[in-house]
Parts: C-alpha cells; sequence; structure tokens
C-alpha cells in the first residue's frame, strides 16, 4: 500500500492532514491520556499552587477587587489555555499591568476597566487574524526590560508603605517622600509577618530539592497566614465582598471622554500583546516541545481578555513565572494550563473565606519579591555590554516617576535615536606603521562625519606613503568629495595614496576608485 507522503501520492493540506494515531487508535488515546495523567496533572497542581496567592496579590497591587484576580486566573488557565498557540504558556493576572490598571481603576472606576478589558482583547484578536504577532517582537528588548523593571520597582514602593502599615500613594515621588515618616509610624506585627514573608521566599531558593517542588510564594502565605492566626497578631487581612459568584459582573459602558478610553485601550493591548508575545518566545527556549504559533497565541489572549472582562476579572496576559513552574513540573500539553484554571475555580467556589484570613502584610511582602524579582541583574549586564544602559537607565525613571505609557514611548524614541546614530556613525582612524601611514575608514561614511574626516586626514604629515582602508557600507557625495580633494593634495605635495576597499557613493552600487588613474588597489 501506498502511503501519502511517498513519491507520487497526494499531499494532505496543513488542514486537512488526519493522524490516525491520534483520533482513531485506542492505544493512542490511551497513551495521551496516560501522558495527561502522568505530567500535565501534577504540573497543573504545581501551577495553580504558584497562580493563587500572585492572582491574590497582583489584584490588592491593582487596587481591583481581590475575587478579580482569581477570575482572571480561571479564565487565562481555560481560555487562554484552550485557544492561545503557546501550548506550554501559562495566562493569568500579570504583575506588569499591576500599574497600567490602577491607574484606569482611579480615572474610570472598576466597571468601565471591564470594558476598556473587553475592547482590548478584542483588538488582540483582530490583530491576530491580521497576522501582525511578530511586529510587536520589533520592540527594542532594552526597553521591555526597563518597562518590567519600572513596573517592578513602582510595586515595591507601593507595597512598602502596605507592609509599614500604611497605604501606597498615587504617584512614586509621594511614595519616595512619604516613606522615612511610614517607617517611622511603622505597625510592628504587620512589618514582623512581611519581613518573614520575604525571608522564607528568598530562602527557598535554597531548599532542598523534594522541599523545593512546594512553590515558594504558597509557603510564604501559608505559613505567615497560620502564624498570624495561631499567635496574637493583629493585623489587618483580606476584605471580600462576597463569594466568586457575587464577584461576576458585566462592564460598564462609558458615556463620553471616549480619546481617554481609547488610550487606555491601546495602553492594555500593547503591553499585554507585547509581554504575552515574548513570553512566548522565551517559552519555546525552555522546552523541545512544539513551537508557539504567535497569531494564534494573540487571538488566545485576545479572548481571554474578552471573557475576563466582561465577568469582571482582571487584563490578562502570559506570565512567565507561572511558565517556568509549569515546563520545570514536566507539563507536555496545554492540558495543564487548562487544568489549572479548573483547580483555581474549584478553590474559590467553596473555599474563597479562606482568602480573609490572609494578613495584608503578607500579600505585601509577597509583592516585594515579585516587583524586586521584575529587575533582573541580566537584563541590566546585557544593556551594559550592548552600550543601551542609558536608554535602559531613561526608560526606568520614565516609568516610575511619570507614567507607563510616556515611560515606555520615551525609551523607544531614545531606542531609535541610539541605533540612528549608531546606523551613520563613521569609525575613522589614523597610524603610522613603520615608514607607511595607515588611515581606516568604517561604517556609514556621510556629511556627518566630516568634521572627524577632515581632522584625521589633516593630520598626516606631507611627502608620505599612505594606505587607505575604506570599509564602508554607504558613502554619501560630501565625504566623497573630501576624500578625493584630499587624495589629490597629498599627491600635489609629493606623497602617495593606495586605495583599498569597494566604494559606492550615494546610491550608486558600482564599485569606483577615488581617482582614476591613481596608484590604488580595489578589493574584490
Amino acid at each position: 500500500m501506498q502511503h501519502a507522503h511517498q513519491r507520487g501520492a497526494p499531499e494532505l493540506d496543513r488542514g486537512d492532514q488526519v493522524e490516525p494515531d491520534q483520533t482513531t487508535d485506542p492505544r493512542s488515546r490511551k497513551n495521551r491520556v496516560q501522558s495527561v495523567i502522568r505530567h500535565d496533572l501534577p504540573s497543573s497542581l504545581v501551577v495553580f499552587l504558584v497562580a493563587l496567592p500572585l492572582s491574590l496579590g497582583i489584584a490588592i497591587a491593582s487596587d481591583a477587587p481581590v475575587l478579580a484576580g482569581l477570575i482572571a486566573a480561571i479564565v487565562g488557565g481555560i481560555v487562554g489555555g484552550a485557544i492561545g498557540g503557546s501550548p506550554l504558556q501559562v495566562s493569568g493576572p500579570a504583575a506588569g499591568l499591576t500599574v497600567v490598571v490602577a491607574d484606569l481603576i482611579s480615572e474610570f472606576g472598576w466597571g468601565l476597566t471591564c470594558f476598556i478589558t473587553v475592547i482590548a482583547g478584542a483588538t488582540q484578536v483582530l490583530l491576530g487574524f491580521c497576522r501582525v504577532a511578530r511586529a510587536a517582537l520589533a520592540i527594542s528588548p532594552v526597553v521591555v526590560h526597563a518597562m518590567l523593571a519600572g513596573i517592578g520597582i513602582t510595586i515595591a514602593l507601593q507595597q512598602t508603605h502596605v507592609l509599614l502599615g500604611g497605604e501606597s500613594h498615587s504617584s512614586a515621588w509621594a511614595n519616595v517622600t512619604a516613606l522615612p515618616a511610614q517607617v517611622l509610624g511603622a505597625h510592628k506585627p504587620g512589618v514582623i509577618l512581611g519581613l518573614l514573608v520575604i525571608a522564607i521566599m528568598v530562602a527557598w531558593r535554597w531548599a532542598p530539592a523534594k522541599l523545593a517542588a512546594v512553590p515558594g510564594p504558597l509557603v510564604a502565605v501559608v505559613v505567615v497566614t497560620v502564624a498570624s492566626v495561631v499567635f496574637p497578631f493583629h493585623v489587618s487581612r483580606i476584605a471580600l465582598e462576597g463569594s466568586l459568584p457575587d464577584a461576576l459582573q458585566l462592564p460598564a459602558i462609558p458615556h463620553g471622554n471616549w480619546g481617554a478610553v481609547a488610550i487606555g485601550v491601546i495602553t492594555v493591548t500593547l503591553i499585554t500583546s507585547v509581554q504575552s508575545l515574548l513570553t512566548a518566545v522565551a517559552t519555546d527556549k525552555m522546552h523541545s516541545g512544539p513551537r508557539s504559533e504567535l497569531d494564534r497565541e494573540l487571538i488566545g489572549q485576545g479572548a481571554s481578555n474578552m471573557v475576563s472582562g466582561a465577568i469582571g476579572g482582571l487584563p490578562i496576559a502570559g506570565v512567565i513565572v507561572r511558565t517556568s513552574a509549569n515546563i520545570k513540573a514536566g507539563a507536555k500539553t496545554r492540558a495543564s494550563t487548562i487544568l489549572h484554571g479548573f483547580w483555581v475555580m474549584l478553590f474559590a467556589l467553596p473555599f474563597a473565606g479562606l482568602i480573609e484570613l490572609i494578613p495584608s502584610a503578607a500579600l505585601a511582602g509577597l509583592l516585594i519579591v515579585i516587583g524586586i524579582q521584575l529587575l533582573q541583574p541580566a537584563h541590566i549586564e546585557t544593556a551594559v555590554k550592548t552600550g543601551d544602559f542609558a536608554i535602559y537607565l531613561v526608560t526606568i525613571v520614565a516609568v516610575v516617576f511619570l507614567n507607563l505609557l510616556h515611560g515606555v514611548m520615551i525609551g523607544l524614541v531614545l531606542a531609535i535615536a541610539v541605533t540612528g546614530w549608531r546606523v551613520i556613525q563613521a569609525r575613522i582612524d589614523a597610524h603610522p606603521i613603520d615608514d607607511e601611514w595607515r588611515v581606516v575608514v568604517e561604517g556609514t561614511c556621510t556629511f556627518l562625519a566630516l568634521p572627524r574626516l577632515t581632522q584625521v586626514l589633516a593630520s598626516i604629515p606631507e611627502r608620505t606613503t599612505v594606505t587607505l582602508l575604506i570599509a564602508v557600507n554607504y558613502l554619501d557625495h560630501a565625504a566623497h568629495q573630501a576624500i578625493t580633494d584630499w587624495q589629490r593634495q597629498h599627491h600635489d605635495t609629493g606623497g602617495k595614496v593606495h586605495v583599498r576597499g569597494a566604494l559606492k557613493r550615494g546610491h550608486s552600487a558600482r564599485r569606483e576608485h577615488l581617482i582614476e588613474g591613481e596608484s590604488s588597489e580595489a578589493a574584490a
């Protein structure tokens, strides 16, 4: 019998392929079920344990209803896991969105923030169908890293006040200036519990392998919560407004101020999309399974945001902490992501009341660690090595002390300007070798390089032999004329010039020597 892949047999279209071992073979179905039970089920439980405290903390940091974080975790797991194009990526409420969501809630209220989330999700779906996902990856990584670092610093500043027993202020500058007074008036029981959470999370990095399988954030929150109940700690705790079904609500419809709403939609769309796509790319580097389909992932994220916003949940994005936990736990398919969403839902329905036992300072300590983790030393080291540290630093300062959108725009403009400067910059150097001089011209040599070019050429003594090495990718008329004039003058004063290299003057694609008939050599 001749198979379809053999020579001469018609190929099935990608969408029409039928894999018998996955659809008709009972043994294959049994193997898949066994694989899910063996690998994905345990992984989903690990991700659930990681997602639970993080989702609560992110909701509180965003000034959103606490249960909105669990709603987003449920939707991100079930909807994002089922539809998204990155099978092992876990989606849910993201720390990188806390500042944006807090600003939206402050300006519009929770109902309109949900509306913005729905429209941002619809925009993501549209962009995914337009197949523009890869365009989001064109944003300079240093700006994205600086954006996340700026968000991390903002979160840490805000939650430090909560850990000390106070309330965060509306701006980073106010949080900084009010910090000394807050330290002096700190609520000591809350400080002890918050610092204990931080200590456990930091120490958990060196936990034995068997213990390390249990997520550090969960251990820290559970231990501190139990301690706060057993011992006579009088601290503020998480307050819920009803059960999970009570938290479900439809978004509000705006009546005016459409320009500000549109800016909110654009901001949420860009940040959730870029973070999700970059996380998907990073996810592919952590495993050897199926690669991410970025356009489908964008559609999946959009669908998740539409559903989450429509029922009262936070905006959703792909998150690297839960994703890496999923992969490290041994997940093989998207079943792990989907199952973790069901576990969150099953917990939240009967046990939401347990959340009210958690001290506010405990989640503040958790969020401080998360915020600091967004400021990654590897990103700083990369920025220094690549000469982009100025971009990194300016973007962080702008994100922290202005706002997220302005900070990112300033960072992008600066990155483009620096890149443009590097493109047009020429390296011009002259040094003696034995009885000759060697002049090297590299890069892009335009009229902007004329001051440096003429200065270097003028420094060469008369009546010397000069080897001019040309290794430019562009040479405009002004620079070409300057080199030609100097070459003629040096020749007239008794010197010799040997030209080596291929020149392209202006937009001409043909090779040419500077002065026809002079002593010169052109490299092939």
